[in-house]
């Protein structure tokens, strides 16, 4: 018996929060609130914040506020549940400092919240995979690796019915995790980033449009903006991206957000008309 062919999702509207955090938790937060809430008056039911959105560290030294996703510690994440919940949307906080595999070290950690649900549960969870641990003469030095625990799982959730791959900053340099996230059935990608100043100004849009032609899915990237505070700055340009490689929009500079509505028809007609991903050797 042959199977029925997936069904075409209805269209949605999604929207980039692009923040400018600091080691600030309670003006982070409050950042976070006001900008979500905007976006979901005007029409979005998906929201997706930047990478380091709840605690954004500039001093090398400084430890992260580590906190458990659930559970009577987990009172970032809970805060943000209720958000979700009171605006009745789907919320992926595009990283927090998750308690990790010992005291020294956090998972940098996307969690996706369904706020339409009862309970506002946690409904999917991804650690970054691959560590930005960098030294670019004249400019900015970092290692992850010193505070951050690698992942060591692919994720695909769900967004209302639309399964939605999951990945962090850094690993948008690294095109076979985006192909097993499609594999998966992805026909959105995240990519909560924190992108650097020197280094998002010539790679940042390329590599999101880059991901989203070879894949052939929609990119929603939340991006960190501005001046951090010691020598962090980030590049912002937050970005919807179609599955042409079509920018569907963009954040202005600073805090705030970009709306964009995904047709996920138009997406089927890109793949049937070119279709790449069925076309790919068995050997590569």
């Amino acid at each position: 018996m042959e199977r029925e062919p997936p069904m075409t999702p209805e269209p949605m509207t999604v929207a980039v929060v692009q923040l400018t955090s600091t080691d600030d938790l309670a003006q982070n937060l409050e950042q976070i609130r006001r900008h979500t809430t905007a976006a979901a008056r005007a029409g979005a039911t998906f929201v997706s914040l930047p990478e380091n959105a709840t605690y954004l560290r500039w001093r090398p030294d400084d430890r992260a506020p580590m906190q458990p996703l659930e559970g009577p510690g987990a009172t970032v994440v809970g805060e943000l549940r209720a958000l979700a919940r009171e605006l009745g949307i789907q919320l992926l906080v595009g990283s927090f400092p998750e308690q990790g595999p010992d005291a020294d070290h956090y998972y940098n950690t996307s969690v996706l919240i369904d706020g339409a649900a009862d309970g506002a549960p946690i409904t999917a969870r991804y650690r970054k995979l691959h560590l930005f641990d960098i030294d670019i003469a004249g400019s900015e030095s970092q290692r992850e690796s010193d505070t951050i625990a690698r992942g060591d799982e692919v994720v695909v959730g769900q967004v209302r019915d639309v399964p939605i791959g999951l990945s962090i900053c850094y690993d948008l340099r690294f095109p076979r995790l985006y192909q097993r996230l499609v594999d998966g059935g992805a026909r959105i990608i995240a990519v909560p980033s924190a992108f650097t100043e020197f280094t998002g100004k010539d790679h940042w849009m390329v590599l999101l449009r880059a991901r989203a032609i070879e894949t052939q899915t929609f990119v929603v990237a939340a991006g960190q903006s501005g001046f951090h505070g010691g020598k962090r700055r980030s590049f912002g340009k937050s970005a919807i991206v179609d599955p042409w490689g079509i920018v569907l929009a963009t954040a202005a500079d600073g805090p705030g957000f970009a709306l964009a509505r995904l047709d996920f028809a138009s997406q089927d007609r890109i793949r049937a008309s070119l279709p790449c991903l069925q076309h790919r050797h068995p050997k590569v």
